[in-house]
C-alpha cells in the first residue's frame, strides 16, 4: 500500500479511505464533537497521507495504529485551537486528556480481537455477569472471565498511552 501510494497511484489512497475512513472520522468525531470538523480532519488526515506516504514506518506498527495516531494528533490539535482562550489552560489540558482518552478507548475496543469485544459488549451493553456472558457466548466460565479480565486491562491502558505520532509534522502533539 506505500508503495503504490509513494507511486502516486489513487486507487490505493481509495482503498486505504475505504478501510480507514470510519475509524479516522470516529476517532476525530469524538475527540471533537463536532460532525463538521470530524469531516475535516477525516480530509486532512487522508491529504497528509497522499502528500507524506513515507512517513509511515511498518517497523513502528501497524498501518491503522499510524493512521490513527495521525488522526488523533490532528484532532487534538484542532480541540487545543478552538478551546484556546476559553477557559485556564488547566481546564484545556483536561478537556484534551479526557477527548485523548476517550478516542484511545474506542480505538482500542475497534480493535481488540472479536472474542474479547463480544464478551465486553455483553458485560457492558447487556450487563451480563462472566457466568452469563459465558452461556450467551457458549464458552466456559473461565474462558468468559479471561476475556474480560482481558478486554479490561487492554481498556485501561486508555489513560497511560495516548495516541500521537511526533514524526508528524504539523499534526500536533497530545501533551
Amino acid at each position: 500500500m506505500q508503495q503504490r501510494l509513494a507511486r502516486g497511484e489513487a486507487a490505493a489512497l481509495g482503498e486505504l479511505y475505504d478501510r480507514f475512513a470510519s475509524l479516522v472520522h470516529g476517532l476525530a468525531h469524538r475527540v471533537l464533537r463536532d460532525e463538521n470538523a470530524a469531516d475535516r480532519i477525516t480530509r486532512e488526515v487522508f491529504g497528509y497521507i497522499w502528500e507524506n506516504p513515507d512517513a509511515y514506518d511498518p517497523k513502528q506498527g501497524s498501518l491503522r495504529s499510524w493512521v490513527a495516531r495521525i488522526t488523533q494528533g490532528q484532532a487534538v490539535a484542532r480541540l487545543r485551537q478552538a478551546e484556546l482562550g476559553r477557559g485556564s489552560r488547566e481546564e484545556l489540558e483536561q478537556k484534551v486528556r479526557s477527548a485523548n482518552a476517550a478516542a484511545r478507548a474506542d480505538y482500542i475496543v475497534t480493535s481488540m480481537p472479536a472474542p474479547l469485544r463480544a464478551a465486553l459488549e455483553l458485560a457492558y451493553f447487556k450487563r451480563r455477569d462472566y457466568r452469563q456472558a459465558a452461556a450467551d457466548l457458549q464458552i466456559s466460565e473461565d474462558e468468559a472471565r479471561r476475556r474480560l479480565r482481558l478486554g479490561l486491562q487492554l481498556l485501561s491502558t486508555a489513560h497511560q498511552h495516548p495516541l500521537e505520532d511526533p514524526s508528524a509534522p504539523g499534526y500536533g502533539s497530545s501533551r
